[in-house]
């Protein structure tokens, strides 16, 4: 799953991680993370500035939380001063934007290997 509020980067990734063979789902609104009950995805690509919502926020409640905690994020932001805050918040893994595909392609296959 995608969680990004700029749709043109939830597009692309979108269509790569398509083409890929992976099943994807994407959302720009943070709460709808916060709101899952079922369907939970596999691996969570999870943007740190979200309209309205700190991504690091996110990531800390779904680690908490006992039916989300196994999710491996990927925490990406603009700004690669914030990558420690992302780690400390949780996250598995790191990518600053603009970043290359084939690092979110070897990031992503790394930790769904792992589970």
């Amino acid at each position: 799953m995608i969680a990004d509020d700029d749709p043109g980067i939830v597009d692309a990734v979108e269509i790569i991680l398509d083409f890929e063979g992976y099943q994807v789902s994407s959302t720009v609104n943070g709460a709808t993370l916060l709101d899952m009950q079922t369907g939970f995805p596999d691996l969570l690509l999870l943007d740190i500035w979200m309209s309205g919502f700190d991504g690091r926020d996110i990531c800390r409640e779904l680690k908490q939380k006992k039916n989300t905690q196994g999710i491996p994020i990927i925490m990406i932001s603009a700004s690669r001063d914030i990558e420690r805050s992302a780690y400390e918040a949780g996250a598995d893994d790191f990518l600053a934007k603009p970043f290359d595909i084939n690092e979110l392609l070897s990031k992503i296959r790394n930790l769904l290997k792992d589970n």
